[in-house]
C-alpha cells in the first residue's frame, strides 16, 4: 500500500471536497481519500504509488489544483 499527501487549492466546502474525492477515486489503484478542507490535504491510499501529475490532473477535472 502506498500513501500520498498533497495540498489542493481552492476547497471551500464539503461539495468541494466531495468533487476532489470522487476524480481521485476513479484513478486505478485507489483505495481510499481522504481530504482535510481546513487545511486542504488530500491524502489518497492506492495499491501502488500514483504520480503527482496523475493526481493534479484528476484535482483539476474537479475544478481545483494541486499547490507547487
Amino acid at each position: 500500500m502506498s500513501t500520498t499527501t498533497v495540498t489542493v487549492t481552492g476547497m471551500t466546502c464539503g461539495g468541494c471536497a466531495a468533487s476532489v474525492r470522487t476524480e481521485i477515486g476513479r484513478l486505478d489503484g485507489v483505495g481510499s481519500v481522504a481530504v482535510d478542507l481546513g487545511d486542504g490535504l488530500v491524502t489518497v491510499e492506492s495499491a501502488s504509488p500514483i504520480e503527482r501529475a496523475e493526481l493534479a490532473a484528476a484535482v483539476a477535472r474537479a475544478g481545483y489544483a494541486v499547490a507547487d
